[in-house]
């Protein structure tokens, strides 16, 4: 079935923030999985700030293969979904959230679920983005930032995630470059503190989306993708 991949299973690919590489990641995860003969998708809950922000259109494009990722919802506002909802006037379920993404995610071989900015940003009907991790009951990967700051930021991503009961696969400090003491030092802090293995994603070079398949390829190891 996989070339190298243990029995890999659904899980969710969540930020300590906004901007900290999510999509990145999720493009490269994805598009390892499906050219080792692993028939997974992306699926986005919910995209705000649309245009000009895609971020299932990043995966798909990476992919070279619309059937790669889904967005169940768009809003333009580029704000939380229950703000951009409120703001735009438009009606957005949690309830329609949650079914999409498990039928989404049936559909493929392995469903890769993408979070919107942090845990605790409000999703719909005073659900958060958390909630929606720990209903789905998939395993996540945490993606961080590398520098100064983001030993507080992962430690209690990580703790609240566990606190709502789902497994902390492990946490990817994307564009390491190593170049000061916080950076060398924060991955083995992080995993003396949360016992999460902590991997590294250098800075990539993304003239093309697909540049993110090949990067994630290259510089992870197939351990970060949740197992069975």
């Amino acid at each position: 079935m996989s070339d190298g991949f243990d029995d890999p299973t659904d899980f969710a690919v969540v930020g300590t923030d906004t901007g900290v590489g999510k999509t990145v990641v999720t493009a490269g995860l994805v598009g390892w999985l499906r050219e080792s003969g692993v028939d997974a998708r992306a699926v986005k809950p919910c995209q705000t700030g649309y245009p000009p922000d895609d971020d299932a259109g990043f995966v798909a494009d990476a992919c070279g293969d619309d059937e790669a990722a889904t967005c169940l919802r768009r809003l333009e506002p580029a704000l939380a979904p229950a703000v951009a909802a409120e703001q735009a006037d438009a009606d957005l379920s949690y309830e329609a959230i949650l079914s999409g993404c498990r039928d989404a995610m049936d559909e493929a071989e392995v469903g890769v679920v993408e979070g919107i900015g942090g845990l605790r940003v409000p999703l719909a009907n005073g659900r958060e983005v958390v909630d929606l991790v720990a209903d789905l009951d998939v395993p996540a990967l945490v993606v961080a930032r590398s520098g100064l700051g983001t030993i507080n930021h992962t430690a209690l991503t990580v703790e609240t995630l566990r606190a709502r009961g789902v497994t902390v696969g492990g946490v990817v400090l994307n564009e390491y470059a190593g170049e000061t003491t916080a950076e060398r030092t924060n991955p083995d802090v992080i995993t003396g503190m949360t016992g999460v293995a902590v991997e590294t994603l250098p800075p990539l070079s993304l003239d093309e989306p697909a540049d993110a398949v090949a990067g994630v390829a290259e510089q992870l190891p197939r351990s970060v993708v949740p197992a069975e």
